[in-house]
């Protein structure tokens, strides 16, 4: 951004010291030139103020919205991040990915790498919508997530704060096949998915989705829900990665395979 656009930033949108973070982490995020937290840690110290900077990040960007990622839907990332909620960020189209499929270890910054579900919305989301009106109105479809931070270091120690402001530390969405999520004949059946991380055929972590709130439905929900406290819709055709079974590993280079069960399939990556 020039000067003159943050000095615009300023005056319409955000304080100087937001605008000036917003800044820097599109600079980050187009030059993979990494931030050091120390320098920034006081430009976003609440949540408002980090989802301001997230929402003119995610402007600034000026790539379509394909729908979002929930981080913090298990107790221990929460305590990690020393939270009491989940928190969402906003994830390009183009960073949804249908496996399977390959990208370069090079086009990212300091990835990890989870297994979730990804929930498509095939209308516009209410937060009138129950839990069982969200299993009729979307698709689910097993998931890769890549974590993918600005900042250096950023695992596990990057303040929650600045995870918002970075897109929720968005990366990539890698998704398997879709299904309609009646699929599950209840909202209760979603408790009981397993998955299993592989590496070049090696079993690394395996995990249920009881880790994501109880049920990942209820990620979804709280997203519908936080996000209309903000003005915001999930819209159809969006998609939503709904949090991760397991603790993440780092993102390095060979085959990558998450197994689910449920007649949900195997999701696959080749990491170059």
């Amino acid at each position: 951004m020039t000067q003159n656009t943050t000095e615009t930033l300023t005056n319409t949108r955000l304080s100087e010291n937001e605008a000036e973070l917003t800044q820097a982490l599109y600079n980050s995020w187009r030059t993979q030139n990494p931030l050091n937290e120390d320098d920034w840690s006081n430009y976003a110290t609440d949540d408002e103020t980090a989802y301001r900077v997230q929402d003119e990040l995610t402007r600034l960007k000026n790539e379509p919205v394909g729908g979002y990622k929930v981080s913090l839907t298990s107790k221990q990332t929460q305590d990690m991040f020393d939270s009491d909620e989940p928190l969402y960020g906003a994830q390009l189209a183009s960073h949804f990915l249908h496996a399977p499929t390959t990208v370069n270890l090079s086009d990212l910054m300091e990835p990890l790498v989870e297994v979730e579900l990804c929930f498509r919305a095939k209308e516009d989301l209410s937060p009138d919508d129950t839990l069982e009106d969200l299993l009729n109105k979307t698709t689910v479809a097993p998931a890769l997530e890549v974590p993918d931070s600005r900042f250096k270091d950023w695992f596990p120690s990057l303040s929650k704060y600045m995870v918002m402001s970075d897109a929720a530390v968005g990366g990539l969405v890698v998704y398997g096949d879709e299904f309609d999520t009646k699929l599950f004949k209840t909202v209760d059946a979603l408790e009981n998915v397993n998955c299993t991380l592989l590496h070049d055929g090696e079993e690394l972590k395996s995990g249920k989705s009881t880790e994501v709130l109880g049920n990942p439905l209820k990620s979804l929900k709280w997203l519908v829900d936080k996000l209309a406290t903000q003005h915001k819709t999930l819209k159809k055709d969006q998609r939503v990665s709904s949090g991760t079974f397991v603790l993440p590993p780092s993102l390095t280079k060979g085959a990558w395979q998450a197994r689910f069960d449920n007649g949900l399939g195997n999701v696959d990556l080749d990491v170059k």
